[in-house]
Formats: structure tokens, sequence, C-alpha cells
């Protein structure tokens, strides 16, 4: 709950906005709730279940799971808490079909003594990390916290990536980089003497 000029307003749970819509004209509905931080604010995504688009956008860690293979593009935002391991494990296992991801979290991940589970996204193949914490790049570079079977584009820092692969000589991370056919860094850069031994197929 939060004050605003002496009115004092209860932000609803995910349960009690999808309990609203019981009674109404509406079918069964899913939605995503987060308080953001003491600033008394929060986001609320409302969806029509079974989700029937090919665009979700906004996920973030109160996402409580079901299955939307309809979804082709996802973009996961949270501004407070990290994405862990296990919750991409939850992504992949209920978005199957996605082949489009862009992760915008700038949260470092807590549990990463916990990545003993490969997870695949046999889909995917246009990864966005620009915008994700070092974490993220290598939770999705290093094929064995990841397997990325059909990854083609990637949009990324020069820094993280240089980081991760470290300096272009990680073997952990080639496998995955050296399937990319597009490779979009924002800012200038020169590449080392090994890069396109890295990326073979720029």
């Amino acid at each position: 709950s939060f004050q605003h000029k002496n009115i004092k307003t209860d932000l609803q749970s995910n349960e009690e906005i999808q309990r609203s819509f019981i009674g109404r004209q509406y079918g069964q509905v899913g939605s995503i709730v987060q308080t953001i931080g003491t600033n008394d604010v929060g986001t609320c995504h409302v969806y029509s279940l079974p989700y029937q688009f090919e665009n979700f956008i906004y996920l973030n860690n109160s996402f409580q799971g079901g299955k939307l293979d309809k979804v082709r593009c996802l973009m996961m935002l949270d501004l407070i808490y990290p994405f862990e391991h296990n919750f991409f494990q939850v992504i992949s296992q209920d978005f199957p079909f996605l082949k489009e991801l862009y992760i915008l979290n700038s949260q470092r991940q807590q549990n990463k003594q916990h990545w003993s589970t490969l997870i695949t996204f046999r889909h995917l193949i246009f990864l966005d990390l620009e915008v994700a914490h070092i974490d993220y790049v290598e939770q999705f570079l290093i094929d064995k916290n990841t397997h990325l079977p059909c990854l083609l584009n990637l949009i990324i820092g020069y820094e993280s990536l240089a980081i991760v692969t470290n300096n272009f000589t990680n073997d952990a991370a080639r496998l995955t980089c050296s399937k990319l056919k597009c490779l979009e860094i924002s800012e200038p850069f020169v590449p080392p003497e090994n890069f396109h031994q890295y990326f073979p197929l720029l």
C-alpha cells in the first residue's frame, strides 16, 4: 500500500487482480504486478488467457508461469530484482517457441552458484543483451549455462562481450559466438587480432 496526499491506496497482488475479473464479461486473465522500490510506484500488466499474441513486453520477476506458446518475441524488464538462472528455466519452458529475446536488467544475479541445470532455448535466433548486466551475458553466451542452437543475431556492449569471452579466447563461449551471422555493438571498437576467428560467419 502507499499513501499520497493523505490518501492511502493498497496495491493489489496478482491474485487479487485476477479475481477482480471473475464474474465479468472477460475470460480468464493473467497478470504481472510489481511494486517499484519505496517510491510507492507500481506496474501492472493484465492479459487475456490463453495468450494469443506473438509479442509479450515488460515481463518481470512476478511472472507466475503459464504456457505462452504463441509468443515469439519477449522483452524482459525488471528495475529492482535480478533474473535468476531458475527463472530463465521457467521462461524457456513457458515460451517454447521464442525467437527473439530482449533482456533489460542491470541487477547482478544473486544465485550464480545454482547454475547446474542447462537451459535450452531451441528456437531463439535473436538476443539483445545491450542493456543487461554482465551476468546475463555470461548466462547466455557460455554454452554450459544456456544452449542456443539457432542463435544468429546478438546485440551487446563491447566491454561485456570482451570480458565474458576473455578477449575472444574463452572456449566456453566460442560455440555460441561461432554461429553468429550478425553482431551489433553500438560503441566503436578496434577488433583484436583473433576477433574474426571467434566470429567466423560475420
